[in-house]
C-alpha cells in the first residue's frame, strides 16, 4: 500500500510532544489506530471507561459494529460522557465510528451522539465481500489518497459547517467540521499518514485556543 507520505518517527515525535490521543477500545480494530498514532510520535491511550476521557487531547472512534458499541456505551453510562467529550474536544471517527458521531442514521435508524451535522446510511456499500481498496482524489496535500472500504457507511447529507475533503461516487468519504474529523474508510489500514496528520494538526490548534 502507499507509503510515499509517511513521515520519520523522530520528526513526528518532535512535533507531537506531550499529546495524548485516546482510542475507544470497546470493539473493532482499535489496536491498528493506536499503532498509527504511536507511529506519529504521540502517546496513545486505550479508552474503556468514561473517566479515561479526562486527560485526553483527542479521541478516535474506530470502525467495528456500531450497534454493539452503542449497547456497551448505554449499559455502562458511557454515552453521555462520550457525547460531552465529542462536543468540545477533537474527535476522529472512522467507518462505524462515523455512524456513532452523525446527527442522523438511516438503514435502519439508531441512536447516535449527534455532534456531526451529517446523515449516514449504514452498510451502504454492501457486505464485507463487497469491500474495496480505491485511490481517490482528496483536498489533502500530496495527491490522491488510498482508501480501504469494509462494510462502509455512506454520508448522504452534510450541513453547511461540514467541509468535504474527499468523495467516492460523489458521496463524501472524508469530512471535517470544526474539531471533528470523519472518514467512512479505514486510514489506519494503510501506511499513508496524512489523515492522522490532519487530525493531529486539529488537536494542536485546539490546544492553542
Amino acid at each position: 500500500m502507499a507509503s510515499a507520505t509517511t513521515r520519520p518517527a523522530q520528526q513526528s515525535a518532535a512535533n507531537s510532544h506531550s499529546i495524548a490521543i485516546g482510542v475507544l477500545a470497546l470493539q473493532g480494530d482499535y489496536a491498528a489506530h493506536a499503532r498509527a498514532f504511536s507511529n506519529s510520535g504521540v502517546r496513545t491511550v486505550l479508552v474503556r471507561k468514561p473517566e479515561e476521557l479526562a486527560c485526553l487531547d483527542g479521541l478516535v472512534l474506530p470502525g467495528g459494529e456500531s450497534t454493539t458499541m452503542l449497547k456497551f456505551l448505554e449499559q455502562h453510562e458511557f454515552f453521555d460522557a462520550l457525547k460531552n467529550f465529542a462536543s468540545t474536544t477533537p474527535t476522529f471517527a472512522t467507518c462505524a465510528g462515523v455512524i456513532l458521531l452523525a446527527r442522523e442514521v438511516l438503514n435502519p435508524t439508531q441512536r447516535s451522539l449527534g455532534v456531526l451535522d451529517a446523515t449516514v446510511e449504514r452498510n451502504a456499500y454492501g457486505r464485507q465481500i463487497d469491500s474495496a481498496i480505491l485511490t481517490l482524489p482528496t483536498k489533502l496535500p500530496g495527491g490522491p489518497l488510498e482508501m480501504v472500504f469494509i462494510r462502509s457507511p455512506r454520508i448522504t447529507r452534510v450541513g453547511p459547517s461540514v467541509e468535504v475533503l474527499a468523495r467516492r461516487d460523489n458521496f463524501p468519504t472524508l469530512v471535517r467540521q470544526h474539531y471533528l474529523l470523519a472518514a467512512t474508510f479505514h486510514p489506519e489500514m494503510t501506511s499513508d499518514s496524512r489523515v492522522q496528520d490532519l487530525f493531529l494538526e486539529m488537536v494542536r490548534a485546539r490546544r492553542k485556543r
